[in-house]
């Protein structure tokens, strides 16, 4: 017994200066590799400071010795965190994948942290506050110049304005792009603003059906586009009439409204704003639809080198080799920027169309308009049809 007693402390004396030993030789920081963390790296990144990750260090050289076994390091030198850091900094030249694709080895980016800060951060703040901007321009416009009216009352005879046709190609554009405008923005801020007030179920749901619409719905308004393109592009074709039109500014302020054919130098803005931004939006939307496939950016930015323009605004040579995964993100942020764009010019044409104008909405309503309306507003159009017509009331019905 008095054995027992002398032995214990003394084998409790032994394996407390071994452990002390043990950590003393695992804490040795400088045992680590090129490119792996250590437990100051990770402390630092928790208070906020800028460390950089494997990838942004140097690997180790061919033939250089394995290290030694590191605190953080739980399989040594074959630890799973050492050959994700290879995958994370494409230092795996003999990866092979079981698909073909042009990004297949590509299990880890780097290089796409600056779109998805981008994509979560100005984009989004920035094409919030246009949007915002845009109605509020809006609701003080109305404030200051009201709704434009029928200056001398309305004729009580109407003309024939659109064709069905016609409105069918325009509804067919406005509700497609009222789809479109909306689950593209739960795409972009769904995770943001409605996880919080729905949940990650609900938002889920609803997210899975929006991209099942958004990814469908594209083709109408595509097909929208050609539309009225096809009937409409011999109206809005510039002339000396809009010179003189913008000039006035359309009569919006003050009595009277210039002359102007079927389409005023407004609506031709609104014309070629909706075809060339729709027809940008569509092209980078096809190349989301079908990845990879559908190269834009590439050859666009060697374009503008060979063209010297990056040269001549001071930015030097563009480098104009992308990855698979950069020319998917160039066209992403570029589909969602100048969805925007297009988004508030679409909201400047809603309220002229249909608040900010008397009689307006009736064109594209009915297809029929008021010929005191039509001569206000497009009088050498509403003379042509009169004169075609052989006088006013042919061909006409009284207003309702």
């Amino acid at each position: 017994m008095t054995l027992l007693r002398v032995l214990l402390p003394l084998i409790f004396l032994v394996s407390f200066a071994g452990l002390s030993a043990a950590q003393d030789t695992s804490g040795d920081a400088s045992v680590l590799t090129p490119g792996q963390q250590s437990l100051e790296d990770i402390m630092a990144r928790q208070r906020g400071e800028d460390v950089p990750f494997g990838a942004e260090l140097p690997l180790p050289l061919e033939g250089d010795a394995p290290p030694a076994e590191s605190h953080l390091g739980p399989l040594g030198a074959s630890s799973d965190a050492d050959l994700w850091r290879e995958i994370r900094a494409d230092a795996l030249p003999d990866a092979r994948a079981s698909n073909r694709g042009p990004a297949a080895k590509v299990l880890m980016q780097d290089g796409g942290m600056w779109w998805l800060n981008f994509r979560h951060g100005p984009l989004l703040t920035y094409g919030s506050l246009l949007l915002g901007v845009t109605v509020v321009l809006m609701a003080i416009f109305y404030l200051i110049r009201g709704r434009i009216r029928i200056e001398h009352g309305r004729a009580g005879i109407t003309i024939e304005r659109f064709k069905f046709i016609e409105r069918f190609g325009h509804w067919l554009i406005a509700s497609s792009f009222i789809l479109l405008a909306i689950t593209g923005l739960v795409s972009l801020a769904g995770r943001k603003l409605l996880i919080p007030l729905f949940g990650h179920e609900a938002f889920s749901t609803f997210a899975i059906a929006g991209k099942w619409v958004h990814n469908n719905v594209s083709w109408a308004f595509m097909l929208g586009l050609v539309m009225v393109f096809v009937m409409w592009i011999v109206h809005n074709l510039p002339d000396r009439t809009d010179i003189n039109w913008i000039l006035k500014g359309g009569g919006i302020f003050g009595k009277g409204h210039p002359p102007a054919k079927k389409f005023n130098a407004g609506q031709k803005l609104i014309f070629w704003a909706v075809i060339i931004l729709g027809t940008s939006i569509s092209v980078s939307g096809i190349s989301l639809l079908f990845p990879f496939e559908l190269t834009m950016f590439e050859p666009t930015l060697a374009l503008l080198n060979d063209m010297g323009v990056p040269q001549l605004l001071g930015l030097g040579t563009i480098d104009a080799t992308l990855t698979p995964q950069e020319e998917m993100q160039y066209a992403q942020l570029w589909h969602a920027v100048i969805s925007f764009v297009l988004m508030a010019v679409i909201i400047a044409h809603i309220y002229i169309g249909t608040l900010g104008m008397e009689g307006a909405f009736e064109a594209m309503g009915s297809g029929d308009v008021d010929l005191e309306w039509a001569r206000e507003h497009h009088s050498i159009w509403a003379d042509e049809v009169v004169a075609k017509q052989g006088k006013p009331a042919s061909g006409t019905q009284p207003a309702e």
